[in-house]
């Protein structure tokens, strides 16, 4: 990693966090049929009676409220899953990755026993809220390219130990006529860069300097762009301006028509690759009908090598919180601001033990004298008690959401309002699914 943008946190000095009398497991989660369900009284989770139905072996569920060093609250909801767990953990979003859902309907589309939301996404845009923001892969196809090295949770397909590292992608598409391009981005409006962080000549939006360091709030922009849009996508491609391009491609890759200016439906099991500026100009004399146009794609770590799993599901955010046992936040890496480090906050989170078991976390926020929610340090904490060598931070606020058993576990905040207990709708969940025949 970089080590101008690494800021390493030391171990606290923090008080330590003290469970709370009121624990349980959660494999007693009963089942409700009102979407955005939670406990009867959040401060005392005991009020739910148990149910017949077991989380498969491997896979737990445990809820407590925890006191902070000053003697805050914090109700926290924790899932384990064992490595060699009889189910899949993998990236699931609606039928669009251009729109959004709430992590319980995600679940249940995906037919999940536990879930947990996961990339932060585009909540501003008015018509694709649900495009994330950075890094997504799902079962091994890129659906949103990484944002300057930030961290990511790797989960690399059944039997594999999750894993916890920065990341950087790299797209290119291959005309069979020989010639190449960069792909900027992937399933995003072309020449827009939300968060920044793009692989080379973005510019900030509102001072039109260059950059390609993760800056979450800004926008950048590029006017020379190719940007890749996947069957997933399942809307209609950004209207990307005169003069733009857009290339149609089926299952196979083909290049099946080219419309200008680009906005239009993605074949199914296709993609469509749209060009602006000088990334039009390519499409134009190379993407002709009849040509084949290969798209790939790469992952790397911080030391440069290369990520592998074609089932693997990849979610990027940060900072990091734990790296080899020891407190370890990066938030410079990851363009947080020390406010954001040191406020508290609903907050999902993920640790990788040693043994591989991954821990999924939700705190709940925003609830004076129930639930304070955390800081960055506090998590870190808090994942470190619970065993975590490796941990980060992933989408939190409004969208820090636990299903269990088809029950959305915990009291998510809304969008800022404590009484509010329908759950955000996000874009993207980390999914626990049962095997097939198990």
């Amino acid at each position: 990693m970089n080590g101008r943008w690494s800021v390493r946190v030391a171990a606290l000095a923090l008080a330590p966090l003290l469970a709370g009398c009121s624990a349980r497991s959660a494999s007693d989660a009963g089942s409700s049929g009102r979407d955005g369900d939670v406990p009867t009284h959040a401060s005392s989770p005991s009020a739910t009676a148990p149910s017949t139905q077991p989380l498969p072996d491997g896979v737990s569920f445990t809820q407590s409220v925890r006191r902070l060093n000053d003697g805050s609250p914090v109700r926290t909801s924790v899932l384990t899953v064992a490595q060699d767990a009889a189910v899949d953990v993998e990236g699931v979003h609606g039928a669009s990755v251009a729109t959004t859902d709430t992590v319980r309907e995600l679940a249940r589309r995906a037919g999940a026993v536990a879930a947990v939301n996961g990339t932060f996404f585009d909540s501003d845009s008015v018509r694709y809220k649900g495009d994330p923001l950075g890094l997504y892969m799902s079962r091994g196809t890129l659906l949103s390219e990484a944002a300057g090295g930030r961290t990511a949770l790797i989960l690399p397909g059944p039997g594999e130990r999750p894993r916890i590292t920065e990341l950087r992608s790299a797209t290119r598409v291959t005309s069979s006529d020989g010639a190449r391009a960069v792909v900027d981005g992937t399933d995003r409006v072309p020449g827009r860069i939300v968060g920044c962080g793009g692989v080379g000549g973005d510019r900030l939006a509102d001072t039109g300097a260059l950059t390609t360091d993760p800056l979450p709030g800004r926008i950048c922009e590029d006017p020379d762009e190719i940007v890749d849009f996947p069957a997933q996508w399942g809307t209609a491609t950004p209207y990307a301006g005169r003069g733009s391009v857009e290339a149609v491609l089926d299952a196979r890759s083909t290049v099946v028509g080219v419309r200008s200016p680009a906005g239009g439906a993605v074949p199914d099991g296709g993609r469509t690759l749209v060009g602006i500026g000088s990334g039009a100009d390519w499409l134009r004399a190379h993407a002709r009908p009849g040509r084949r146009l290969a798209v790939s794609s790469v992952l790397t770590d911080a030391h440069g090598v290369r990520v592998r799993g074609d089932r693997a599901s990849v979610f990027g955010a940060g900072p990091a919180l734990v790296r080899s046992g020891r407190t370890w936040i990066n938030a410079a890496a990851n363009g947080v601001s020390e406010g954001a480090v040191r406020t508290r906050a609903p907050r999902t989170v993920a640790g990788v033990r040693a043994d591989g078991t991954l821990l999924l976390v939700v705190f709940d926020g925003r609830r004076p004298g129930v639930s304070a929610g955390v800081t960055l340090p506090e998590a870190a904490e808090v994942l470190l008690s619970l065993g975590a060598v490796d941990a980060m931070n992933l989408d939190g606020g409004g969208s820090s959401t636990m299903v269990v058993r088809d029950r959305v576990r915990n009291s998510p905040s809304g969008a800022g309002r404590t009484d509010d207990r329908r759950p955000r709708k996000v874009s993207n969940a980390i999914a626990v699914v049962p095997r097939k025949g198990r």
